[in-house]
């Protein structure tokens, strides 16, 4: 597989896929430039090779509809200033071939995004599934996504897929694209080779012991990862919202806490899986419940099972932070993904904080920890920790669909 150490991008225009989806103000200003900050290294290389730039994105969700809130004009210059160079911009991405074509080497041509066309996602816009006639348009808008992709890939003499955040979709430009181009013309920009060396270093290269944090309000959007990751995991930490689901499972009490009623049988599996397979699963046995769902809540701890009516758990109580503390320390490979509570709410992160702590300081001592998801990694940033873990992630379902066990699209169509 070709690297982009090995490429000689000289004289040749490379059209490169990163992820721009940048959040804004309400006047377009980039509040969180963290998305563009981790593409430089991969756009400063072509340029310092002498190579020509074609920066493609997309912004936000527009479903297949130009609407200019959304229109990656509003970063130009944000992306200029990061760059140290102008950046010309082609308000149109599918009709870019003149401006792509007059591009010179060290010049940087960024295209409109993406989304405005519903080619690049390749899903039928305006008919329903349950219509009979949607499979016909389903296999029409197909030919019509390769069409795009082969129109995007006539610009450039090679392909880079730098946006790790979008390779677990199977759009034009994150993997149809590389259809057009050799092996010799296509390859991962660095941003992508650490994200997928990070997910080998989780599920390949275990140094034990291994723990496993997950957390979050929903089991259900967890399964296929806590299944996947209990033949790897030494211990397995279950937190936030998930938490009630499982103590009322086991007959608990948990008063107006959050709860999938229908996933009860599937979290007495898990507990049944863990036991059976000998994996240490951590759940909480106490919690902060808050009288209503906000920071200024009245605050009382009390057992996971046994939560008062008109009350809610909000955060994971001083014994369950101890017990979590326990499983991370000496830990060898740590993964982390969901708070352990309503982190938002500056008087309930004392359950994260407590996470976050015990990482670092497992990191400091020679574990290997990777911070993925958005909600973790927020909780990192807010605690002031991120340069104490081995690595966050910019891709939340793509992180989660690797660890998942997950073939990712966006990184199959340059291996394969």
């Amino acid at each position: 597989m070709m690297t982009i150490d090995n490429y000689k991008f000289a004289g040749k225009k490379a059209i490169v896929r990163v992820d721009f989806n940048v959040p804004l103000d309400e006047n377009g200003q980039i509040t969180d430039d963290t998305r563009i900050r981790g593409a430089l290294p991969t756009l400063k290389k072509i340029l310092a090779d002498g190579g020509a730039l074609i920066i493609m994105s997309h912004m936000g969700k527009p479903k297949g509809k130009v609407n200019m809130k959304m229109s990656l004009g509003q970063i130009k210059e944000a992306v200029a200033k990061a760059l140290g160079t102008p950046v010309m911009f082609a308000p149109d991405c599918a009709n870019a071939k003149e401006a792509a074509d007059a591009l010179k080497p060290g010049e940087v041509l960024l295209l409109e995004n993406l989304r405005f066309y519903p080619e690049e996602e390749g899903k039928p816009v305006g008919i329903d599934k349950e219509d009979p006639a949607y499979e016909d348009a389903k296999k029409a808008m197909k030919a019509s996504q390769k069409e795009f992709a082969k129109t995007l890939a006539s610009y450039a003499d090679c392909y880079v897929n730098d946006a790790f955040g979008t390779a677990h979709r199977k759009h034009a430009s994150t993997a149809v694209i590389a259809d057009y181009f050799d092996a010799d013309n296509k390859m991962l920009g660095y941003l992508m080779e650490k994200e997928v060396e990070a997910v080998d270093n989780i599920l390949s290269n275990i140094r034990r012991p291994f723990t496993a944090i997950m957390g979050g309000s929903k089991v259900s959007t967890k399964i296929g990862i806590i299944e996947n990751l209990m033949d790897k995991v030494d211990n397995l930490i279950l937190c936030g919202g998930m938490t009630y689901t499982f103590a009322k499972a086991q007959g608990g009490k948990i008063g107006n806490s959050i709860c999938e009623d229908d996933k009860l049988d599937l979290a007495l599996d898990i507990i049944r899986q863990a036991k059976e397979k000998g994996v240490n699963l951590v759940l909480g046995t106490d919690c902060v419940a808050g009288d209503k769902f906000a920071n200024d809540a009245n605050q009382k701890v009390v057992p996971s099972n046994d939560v008062p009516d008109g009350w809610e758990g909000m955060d994971a109580g001083p014994e369950t932070r101890k017990a979590f503390a326990k499983a991370i320390e000496g830990a060898k490979t740590i993964l982390w993904n969901g708070p352990a509570g309503v982190f938002e709410f500056d008087n309930f992160t004392a359950g994260s904080r407590a996470i976050a702590e015990a990482i670092a300081k497992a990191t400091d001592e020679g574990a290997y920890s990777l911070i993925g998801g958005g909600d973790s990694v927020a909780c990192i940033n807010k605690f002031g920790m991120a340069d104490r873990v081995s690595y966050i992630s910019t891709g939340g379902g793509a992180l989660l669909e690797a660890i998942e066990g997950k073939v990712l699209p966006g990184v199959a169509a340059i291996k394969n």
